[in-house]
Parts: structure tokens; C-alpha cells; sequence
């Protein structure tokens, strides 16, 4: 799994640019969950950043948001000036991310996706993020996840 493409595209996005945590986890089984994730790592719900994909007027937007949260998506659309925010299809993510629901991560797109940071995560020393395949996830601090992203605090739930 070290070696699936989407696990060396996070990676080598995670080297570029210029994080120390490039320490991509690979579990045993698949996590599609926060919850899973959670009791995987044996860690809170709440230091899982789900990497979730919007369809919002008809272009990508990722929110990464604190597992134990819901995007509360007419807040977001609102704050964001967008007309229409709804979960995106597989086909879209796949599209946008290269990646498959489950095991999208934030970062190692084919080109970069506009990103909100859920502010919640801040409060965690370490959050986990997928890496790209729904067994891989990595550990990194929530300053670095939104410095990586290029991504914008965000109150989303």
C-alpha cells in the first residue's frame, strides 16, 4: 500500500512542501469513517480531519473538517457566496481528487482545490488525515494542515 500512486502522490505533496509529516500510516484494514479511523488509532473522533469534497457551483471544494462534525453546508455556502453546496458524486471527487470517497486526502490533487480548514481542529496537538487509499492516513499538526493546503480557517459546522 506504501507504494499505491495515490499514498506517493500525498506523499511527495507533503515533501514539496516542506512538512515533516510525511509519515503515512498504513492500517491493517480500510477506515471510511471518522469513527473507524478513531478506533483504529485509538485517538478522539474529533482529531480525525475527514477530507470531504463539495460540489459548489459546480466547482470543488474540500472542507476538512473535525470528524465529530457535520458541515453545516448553508453556513458554508453563505460565507463562501456560492449559490449551491451539495456533497459532490464519487465521480466528481474522483475527478477533482484522483482519489476515491473514503480515502481522500488533503492534499496530492492533480491540481489544487480550493480548501476550508475546520477551526475545531486547531484545539487537537496532532490531527490524522487520509493519505489517498482508505487504509493510509498520516499524523500532522493543524497549523501545518493549513499551511500544506494552502487551505482557510473556517468555521464550517
Amino acid at each position: 500500500m506504501h507504494n499505491h500512486p495515490n499514498v506517493i502522490a500525498v506523499r511527495d505533496a507533503l515533501t514539496a512542501a516542506g512538512s515533516d509529516a510525511a509519515e503515512i500510516v498504513i492500517l491493517d484494514e480500510a477506515v471510511h469513517t471518522a469513527p473507524a479511523a478513531a478506533a483504529a488509532l485509538n485517538i478522539e473522533v474529533g482529531q480525525i480531519a475527514n477530507s470531504l469534497i463539495f460540489d459548489a457551483d459546480g466547482e470543488p471544494l474540500l472542507v476538512l473538517t473535525s470528524g465529530a462534525h457535520r458541515v453545516d453546508t448553508v453556513k458554508v455556502a453563505a460565507a463562501l457566496g456560492v449559490t449551491k453546496l451539495r456533497r459532490a458524486t464519487p465521480e466528481f471527487v474522483r475527478l477533482h481528487t484522483g482519489q476515491a470517497i473514503g480515502g481522500v486526502a488533503p492534499l496530492g490533487h492533480p491540481k489544487p482545490v480550493r480548501t476550508l480548514v475546520d477551526v475545531d481542529l486547531e484545539k487537537f496537538p496532532v490531527v490524522w488525515a487520509a493519505a489517498g487509499v482508505p487504509q493510509s492516513i498520516f499524523p500532522i499538526t493543524y497549523a501545518e494542515l493549513v499551511r500544506v493546503t494552502a487551505g482557510t480557517p473556517a468555521e464550517v459546522a
